[in-house]
Order: C-alpha cells, then structure tokens, then sequence
C-alpha cells in the first residue's frame, strides 16, 4: 500500500455511510487515519461504522446527522471536536441526484437541493475553518459533479447548486491558502453507487452501467474506490501544492477541463 501519512488524522466525512462516501471513509480508515462518518440513518450509520471498523482495524465514529440542517451541522462539528480536540480534513460528500426540467422543478425542490448540497457545505466550512486556522493546517474536498461545468437539459436543481459549490471551493481557496488551508472539489461523473440500485429496483444493474458507459470516453463507469483514491490523495501533503481546483473524474465525459 502507498503510504500517504494519514495515520491520526481527523477526518469528518458528511454522508459516509453509503456508496462514495462509505468507499472514502473505508480507505482513509485502512490508512490509519481517524474517520467519524454521518448519516440520517442512526442504526444503519452505526452499522456502517462497525463493518468499517472491523475491515480496517480501526476505530470509526458515528454521528448521526441531517447535514440540511444548521443545527446538526453545529452539534456534528461539536461532538467531533469534543472526541477528537481537532478536524484535520472535512469532506463535504452529502447529496442525492435530483434531475428534471425546469418547469418540473418547484420552490420546495429548489429550496431542499440548495440546503442539502449547497448550505451544508457552506455551514461544514464555517464550522471547521476556524479550527483549521488554530491548528494552521487544514483540507477541505467539496462532491460536486462536471455538470456544474457544463450542464445538459434536464439537470435542475443539481447543476445550479453544484456550479455554485465549484465557485464556493475556489473562493475558499484563495481566500485561506494565507493560513495552509486547502480547498478542492471532485466533479463526480458516472460512477457506481447505490443510487443506480436503487434507480433500477429489481432490475439489473449492470445492463445500466453497460448503457451509461457508451457516454464514457474511455467506455466505462467509474468505481467507487476511484473516488476514494483521489479523496485520500488530495487529503494528503503528496497533494501539498493543490488547491482551488476542480478535477474531473469522469473518465474524459465532461467537455469541460
């Protein structure tokens, strides 16, 4: 294994329990580091928690919280701070693919996409920023997706709040690089996770990555390790002069760079 020096390192990951998030907090787990991992569902969370803490030999803290809500974000970031004393990297993973046309788009969907993907993030930063300033070090990695470069019809509201959380990442980045602070963003493509399941209930899967990967320059769908891969790279110094950027990880489908 390539050893990125994560060992203690306190890493929250919002929306941890499932698919690219679960996939992240397993590998940063195996590297040694110390994950807490959120999640709306607390018996599920908790399960989640204790498969990784057992597949990695390492402790996994689980906190169940609502990320769209101020509140939980407030005691998220508390409870983290208590155990931990300090928040290393924050991983801004929560959100849900929501899709349709504008005129299908009413105030509420509008309203609930800007909370879940856009004001958690923004309340996550100013919530560990300060301790990121006191320990002189930190990284944020924000989720979007390439659409937030370039959208297709049908894409609303995710593209409008993932085209502002690619701005919010660049914005950060400049302004706290003065203080060590690292701030990047992955614009996610087609990449397996439970979302597809459930998308296709009882059918196969497979025949809809198979579908999806004719979109795919390199002729296929991204695997939820690839995530978490460049979410441990950029969570460490081997990334050390990295900040303010947007990196696609698509497979070359965003028209975008």
């Amino acid at each position: 294994m390539f050893n990125l020096d994560l060992k203690d390192k306190v890493i929250l990951i919002t929306g941890g329990s499932d698919g690219l998030g679960y996939a992240s907090a397993e590998l940063l787990s195996s590297e040694g580091a110390k994950v807490i991992i959120c999640g709306r569902r607390g018996d599920y969370l908790n399960e989640k928690a204790k498969t990784i803490s057992e597949n990695t030999n390492n402790n996994v803290l689980a906190i169940q919280a609502d990320v769209s809500k101020a509140e939980d974000c407030k005691r998220l970031v508390e409870e983290t701070i208590s155990k931990f004393k300090k928040i290393d990297i924050l991983v801004n993973n929560a959100g849900a693919s929501a899709a349709a046309l504008f005129d299908d788009v009413s105030d509420k969907n509008w309203e609930d996409d800007i909370n879940l993907k856009l004001m958690s993030t923004i309340r996550m930063c100013r919530l560990v920023i300060p301790y990121m300033k006191s320990n002189d070090k930190g990284v944020i990695i924000n989720a979007t997706i390439g659409g937030g470069k370039a959208p297709n019809a049908g894409s609303l509201p995710t593209t409008v709040t993932r085209a502002a959380g690619i701005n919010l990442t660049k914005s950060l980045a400049n302004e706290y690089a003065k203080d060590n602070i690292r701030v990047n963003t992955i614009c996610i493509g087609l990449i397996k996770s439970a979302q597809w399941d459930r998308k296709v209930g009882s059918g196969d899967v497979n025949e809809l990555y198979k579908e999806m990967s004719k979109k795919v320059p390199m002729g296929k769908v991204g695997e939820e390790i690839d995530y978490a891969n460049l979410v441990a790279f950029l969570s460490s110094d081997r990334s050390g002069y990295i900040t303010g950027t947007a990196i696609n990880l698509d497979g070359g489908l965003c028209p975008v760079v």
